[in-house]
């Protein structure tokens, strides 16, 4: 098992991955921000489905998927349908503009993940997706709360607390 010196470099680490999730963020069409781009690669990846679903792959309350929803709808990437089986719910469908746009997306970010990773070997990218998804795995539906928070005293500082941020793509 890893050290404590190790874990608190990692966490240091993971703070500082919000410069290449802004990075990446900076590399979507102006008229596509974070949130409209995570609709559409949710919606690519698993196919159609209502909103609460959408809200819960992206672990965001049901007003902030709503906003996005919307975006992405005025620009007609996605269609609203009413599901056959609750008339009062909406299934969320891509439309064809709404593939371009996802495969526009796609195309942006590898091209900024080749550029900035240029010098890395396949094996080395290959590594990383692994680790990261492994990482990813050991957390779990980071929705739920932490076992590290239940089990914390209330005096806990507020900067060691665990919080979460919600996947963009």
């Amino acid at each position: 098992m890893a050290g404590r010196a190790q874990y608190e470099e990692l966490a240091r680490q993971l703070s500082a991955f919000g410069a290449v999730k802004r990075d990446l963020g900076r590399c979507l069409p102006p008229d596509c921000p974070g949130g409209s781009a995570a609709v559409l690669t949710l919606l690519g990846r698993h196919g159609d489905m209502r909103m609460s679903k959408l809200a819960e792959l992206l672990a965001v309350d049901m007003s902030v998927t709503s906003r996005h929803v919307a975006h992405v709808a005025d620009r007609g990437w996605i269609e609203r349908r009413p599901d056959p089986a609750d008339k009062r719910s909406r299934i969320l469908r891509l439309t064809a503009p709404g593939r371009v746009q996802l495969d526009e997306l796609s195309r942006r970010t590898a091209e900024l993940l080749a550029d900035r990773l240029s010098d890395w070997s396949e094996d080395d990218v290959g590594r990383l997706i692994q680790l990261m998804a492994r990482l990813r795995e050991s957390f779990g539906d980071c929705r739920s709360t932490p076992r590290l928070a239940q089990a914390a005293p209330a005096t806990e500082s507020v900067a060691h607390q665990t919080t979460r941020t919600p996947a963009s793509t």
